[in-house]
């Protein structure tokens, strides 16, 4: 909700709102001059002329409630992030199952680093800008396009980018094909451009038979117009590519963050940064002040030669790719911390999350955060565990509902099994897109604890 608050107070527009919970966003939100108040109450809707809230606000909330009594006009943020994004015309919507955050983070940076006064709308923070979004004065608007429950339908595109389709929110589409059918629709709206992975299968099916609209392919095929090739791994994470656009050698690119998945997303942003006008260097200038957006394998300590990292990957796929960016690097070992995230998924995925993880040296694994959902499948972490040999984990009463106070009792247990077990050199990351990031900083704690007594 602040990055379309950013917009709107910028464009002139007088808001209020509500929130649970003092944070640094609030803060932010009054530094505006924008009246905030804690706690929801039908009350604090006062005479306003539109209602916006988030997918999370449920319908019981007493301000919505009150809302929908009273007949005001009410909108949920994604129509709201629609309309906004009509506004530019230079909007550049990136979807995908993975690497959103990122892309979204990286092409914002390398916009900004050269000079353009950009609005961004980030599902994460970025520190170069201060927080997940900015609005600009200039016609480039960029903003992740999340495809659950199909709200990146109501975005209006100038240039869509898809960086990959997987199996996730699988309750909702049921099947791959109504998936990838909801990701043709979202590149059937791009009024220019859509740029999608040559590289991907269920993305370049998503895309066949598209016209009216220039298709431009990234990956690392002969094929693709902006292809990748010749791949270097370096010290620290850092890593170079060849990028070559229409068969032509522009140069080698580089980057701060590690994994040749973030070659690709790398290339995307690229791509799409060219699309809005500018020129390979500025590409490449850009991209090496880009260190990674907040819990994008983000490095929290390094205590006693144990370094400490949190990444929200939740999904098999984005866990295997982290975790095997984490394995090329010079780490003694790899302890993998993952808090498994809805029932769904992990009931669907069970195999695949235990394949994933055992990229991993060792594997830890907390209670499943249930999230939005009831836990009508039955599926408990000790189902996910006995695949992995050596796993560690507590095993609770599967009766009791996953409260506040069994979190923490379980994250305390995993932060003591952790600790006990690493060693100089050592990686520990915690991943996933719950609250499993206090584990890794209570990790952290611990260990520094140690070092000190």
């Amino acid at each position: 909700m602040y990055p379309l608050a950013q917009v709107l107070h910028a464009k002139g527009y007088y808001l209020t709102g509500s929130d649970n919970n003092e944070t640094d966003t609030l803060q932010a939100v009054r530094a505006m001059g924008i009246p905030v108040m804690l706690g929801q109450r039908p009350e604090n809707l006062g005479d306003a002329d539109l209602v916006v809230y988030s997918a999370a606000i449920a319908r019981t909330n007493p301000e919505r409630a009150a809302a929908e009594a009273s007949g005001v006009e009410m909108m949920e943020r994604s129509e709201l992030l629609g309309l906004v994004s009509e506004w530019y015309a230079d909007a550049v919507c990136i979807a995908g199952t993975h690497g959103k955050t990122t892309v979204t983070s990286m092409l914002t940076q390398i916009l900004f680093t050269a000079g353009i006064d950009v609005s961004a709308v980030i599902g994460g923070k970025l520190p170069s800008i201060g927080g997940s979004g900015r609005v600009g004065k200039s016609e480039v608007f960029v903003c992740e396009a999340c495809e659950y429950v199909d709200t990146f339908l109501k975005l209006s595109p100038d240039i869509a980018v898809i960086l990959n389709i997987d199996e996730d929110h699988m309750e909702y589409f049921k099947t791959l094909e109504n998936l990838k059918a909801s990701f043709t629709k979202f590149a059937e709206k791009a009024s220019r451009t859509v740029l999608y992975n040559g590289d991907d299968a269920n993305t370049c099916d998503a895309v066949r038979g598209i016209t009216g609209k220039e298709m431009v392919r990234f990956g690392t095929k002969p094929e693709c117009e902006w292809r990748a090739a010749e791949i270097e791994h370096g010290k620290e994470g850092r890593t170079s590519f060849a990028v070559y656009h229409n068969g032509e050698l522009l140069g080698r690119a580089e980057m701060l963050v590690p994994g040749e998945h973030n070659v690709l997303n790398a290339l995307a942003a690229i791509a799409a940064a060219c699309a809005t006008g500018l020129d390979f260097a500025q590409c490449c200038e850009g991209l090496l002040t880009f260190h990674g957006a907040k819990r994008r394998f983000e490095v929290h300590a390094n205590v006693s030669g144990i370094t400490v990292a949190d990444d929200y990957g939740h999904h098999p796929a984005e866990i295997a790719a982290t975790l095997r960016a984490a394995k090329a690097m010079p780490y003694r070992r790899v302890i993998a911390v993952h808090q498994p995230f809805t029932y769904s998924r992990t009931a669907r995925l069970l195999d695949d999350f235990a394949e994933a993880l055992q990229i991993a040296d060792i594997v830890a694994l907390t209670d499943i955060m249930g999230g939005r959902e009831e836990n009508d499948l039955h599926v408990f972490t000790r189902q996910l565990a006995e695949k992995i040999p050596g796993c560690i984990w507590y095993p609770q009463d599967e009766s009791v509902p996953w409260t506040d106070e069994r979190k923490y009792k379980n994250f305390d247990d995993i932060c003591a099994a952790v600790c006990r077990v690493a060693l100089p050199g050592d990686l520990i990351i915690t991943l996933g897109c719950g609250d499993v990031n206090k584990l890794s900083k209570q990790i952290a704690q611990r260990l520094k604890a140690r070092a000190e007594g």
